[in-house]
């Protein structure tokens, strides 16, 4: 039976995981999760420990956060109609009997992306909602002092809202949790400042992760806030004496008892409060390497898995794949990679190449070994042309960068019908999101008019589904009906279907994002063997 489950994942610390969340999240056939376009998910980040392999995974990307955006229904437009897609994908799985976890940070129905899904879902289908601890009891946890005692009244306040709102609330209030910090601080301090509040109000950054930070609010750099970052105002006097540590300061301490001497500090995971203990390695959110070492610039390895058998992945990658601390890359190519305990893997869509690459150098400046991962060859329309091209940005020059190859999709096509790319040959990419097709229509025609054989990558996709037709039309200007084309579908994974046509027999509609053309030179040649036909280019020409 399907079901939608709406799990509470706690404010960081995988620890803080229920029990019954654990549970589900191993279960589920799906697992969802949102992110902003840069691909980082902090609820995967949480729930990867009690994940399997092989589970499916739908990553759920905004197409704005806080930037502006050309939809003609503006911000509140696009994210509508994100919440509708989104919505429809989760259906999907759905329908067809599957059980999705939905994933929310702190609790699902608490400032939480699960409530849009919920709303569009709960009437259709049978969903249950998984409690979560909220970044409100872990960042009074981490100042260890109640928030509330006897009557009085705690509000809880979105940093989003007016200063003047939020300042009049201030006053009426005995505590208070404001959330949603990041770009609205500047806001919300002078609301402290003008209720008479900020002297008493404390600010604690990324709760219960191995990066959290405990400050005075009014002492608080309003360019590093972090949008995961809440303002508490107890309404007790602090059952503790809380010390600090300045703003630049990565770790906060706080000391408990009677005199400053007599406290328990960490300052090893920045926890403040309890012993000094280290976190399990997934523990740490939005994205930050686990193993980082202070002081230390880390390594970013663009590696190429080989078109889909794991025999096609070289030694030398799974190595690097063994050694990294973090896997970067589409998610598809993501779960290709042997899971390993300890291991960070970051997962995203296959659109925001950019992000993906300013992720992996960001973790790997702050002393991570990040591999990022593509399909076939990494240099050849995958990652590396992206994070070479992000690591000229000068505040990436410090950070190292290797790029190991593999084998290409082309190669491995070609391998199963002979040599049909044994001369003279170009690659050429259909797709048309990062170039115009004017360019793309040019570049055929010019391969073709030199009497090249060639690859076509990224022929066709659910959204792009004339292209094959038009270069087929194109191709016929300079090459015979007769030439041959080779048709490869998903090779050296399980449907593996690899045939042999000719140009003016070639069918758009047998051809996907899955599929790799081979389309022959006038030197091409078909011939009948042992096991089936067999394909050559020669490398002379006739006199």
């Amino acid at each position: 039976m399907s079901k939608l489950w709406g799990v509470g994942l706690g404010p960081g610390d995988p620890e803080l995981v229920t029990v019954k969340a654990a549970r589900v999240i191993g279960e589920a056939d799906v697992i969802a999760f949102h992110s902003a376009r840069h691909g980082r998910s902090i609820s995967r980040a949480i729930a990867a420990p009690y994940m399997r392999a092989g589970q499916l995974e739908e990553h759920l990307v905004y197409p704005v956060t806080t930037e502006t955006t050309d939809h003609p229904g503006g911000y509140q437009g696009a994210i509508d109609e994100f919440y509708e897609r989104a919505a429809g994908v989760l259906a999907g799985h759905l329908a067809a009997g599957r059980t999705v976890a939905l994933l929310a940070a702190g609790d699902p129905l608490f400032y939480s992306s699960f409530m849009h899904m919920h709303r569009r879902l709960a009437d259709r289908f049978d969903t249950e909602i998984i409690p979560g601890v909220t970044s409100v009891s872990a960042a009074s946890a981490a100042l260890g002092t109640p928030l509330v005692e006897g009557d009085q009244v705690l509000t809880v306040l979105p940093g989003t809202m007016p200063t003047e709102e939020l300042t009049r609330r201030l006053r009426e209030t005995d505590a208070a949790a404001i959330m949603k910090l990041g770009r609205t601080y500047p806001g919300v301090r002078q609301a402290l400042s003008d209720s008479g509040r900020l002297d008493d109000a404390y600010y604690v950054e990324r709760a219960s992760s191995s990066r959290q930070r405990v400050l005075r609010a009014a002492e608080v750099d309003e360019a590093s806030v972090p949008y995961f970052a809440i303002t508490i105002v107890p309404g007790p006097e602090p059952a503790t004496r809380i010390t600090l540590t300045a703003d630049s300061a990565p770790t906060s301490s706080v000391t408990t008892g009677a005199t400053p001497d007599s406290g328990i500090t960490s300052a090893t995971n920045g926890r403040p409060g309890t012993a000094a203990a280290h976190a399990p390695a997934a523990a740490v959110a939005d994205g930050e390497p686990h193993a980082a070492r202070s002081g230390q610039v880390g390594e970013v390895v663009v590696v190429g898995l080989g078109p889909g058998a794991e025999v096609w992945t070289t030694p030398e990658v799974r190595q690097a794949l063994a050694e990294a601390t973090d896997i970067v890359g589409y998610t598809t190519y993501v779960n290709r990679v042997p899971v390993r305990p300890g291991q960070r893997r970051h997962a995203s869509d296959n659109r925001v190449e950019s992000e993906r690459a300013g992720m992996a150098l960001d973790m790997a400046k702050q002393g991570a070994k990040v591999v990022v991962v593509s399909s076939g060859d990494p240099g050849v329309f995958a990652m590396a042309a992206a994070v070479i091209e992000e690591s000229a940005d000068p505040q990436w020059r410090e950070v190292p960068v290797r790029v190991l190859p593999g084998v290409t999709a082309a190669s491995a096509v070609a391998s199963r019908m002979g040599a049909p790319l044994g001369h003279d040959f170009a690659m050429i990419s259909l797709s048309d999101r990062l170039k115009p097709w004017e360019t793309v229509a040019q570049r055929i025609s010019a391969v073709a008019s030199a009497d090249m054989a060639f690859a076509v990558y990224n022929p066709a996709s659910s959204q792009r589904t004339w292209q094959v037709a038009a270069m087929r039309d194109l191709v016929l200007e300079h090459r015979k009906p007769q030439t041959p084309v080779v048709v490869g579908r998903d090779v050296g994974g399980p449907a593996e279907s690899v045939r042999v046509v000719t140009l003016a027999e070639l069918d758009p509609a047998e051809v996907d994002m899955r599929t790799l053309l081979i389309i022959g030179a006038s030197t091409t040649t078909v011939f009948d063997a042992a096991g089936g036909p067999r394909v050559f280019t020669s490398r002379r020409y006739a006199d």
